[in-house]
């Protein structure tokens, strides 16, 4: 008879992808070496399951545009980071511009964030947005959202330059996530 096998069909493969430095995305060293446009930030969080616990093996990677709203500018805006043992993750970028969308709506300032974790078939994708922005009101992808869950997208101050946004996978707070 042979052995089971995993019911778990993908990854964690972390260790072969994980590359720390990808989450300074203003670092020396990197694409974005010489870039002084916009107000440098440090984004933050957690990422916790249903019951809570933190999710130790996580991904997160993110895509935003640059402070002038471009995705096409010298900017790169592309990071991953690896959640630690607390489910934490940590990005160094800079705050992103508002975005024209479809039929020249303007998208507030955000963050597309995609975690890839242990038990997920798939990738999950969210957004952050920063609390206080104006345009948050008018957000198209934000106004979609129920009033009583937008919050589970909006990022908080957490210091001097710095925005903290949690991730619940599921169950009593579960953040809002797109299917795109």
């Amino acid at each position: 008879m042979s052995a089971a096998t995993a019911s778990q069909t993908a990854g964690p493969y972390w260790h072969l992808i994980d590359h720390p430095e990808w989450a300074d995305l203003l670092r020396a060293d990197g694409p974005n070496a010489g870039f002084t446009g916009g107000a440098r930030i440090v984004l933050t969080g957690r990422i916790t399951d249903g019951d809570g616990a933190p999710c130790a093996d996580a991904m997160v990677e993110i895509w935003q545009a640059d402070p002038e709203g471009s995705y096409e500018g010298s900017f790169h805006g592309f990071g991953r980071s690896a959640t630690d043992k607390d489910g934490r993750f940590r990005f160094v970028t800079v705050k992103p511009g508002p975005v024209r969308g479809r039929g020249n709506a303007t998208q507030a300032p955000h963050v597309t964030l995609t975690l890839f974790a242990r038990g997920l078939l798939t990738h999950l994708t969210t957004r952050l947005y920063f609390a206080g922005e104006a345009l948050n009101a008018t957000d198209p992808v934000l106004a979609s959202v129920p009033a009583a869950r937008r919050g589970t997208l909006v990022a908080q101050p957490a210091g001097d330059g710095a925005w903290r946004l949690d991730i619940r996978l599921q169950g009593e707070g579960e953040t809002v996530f797109l299917d795109v």
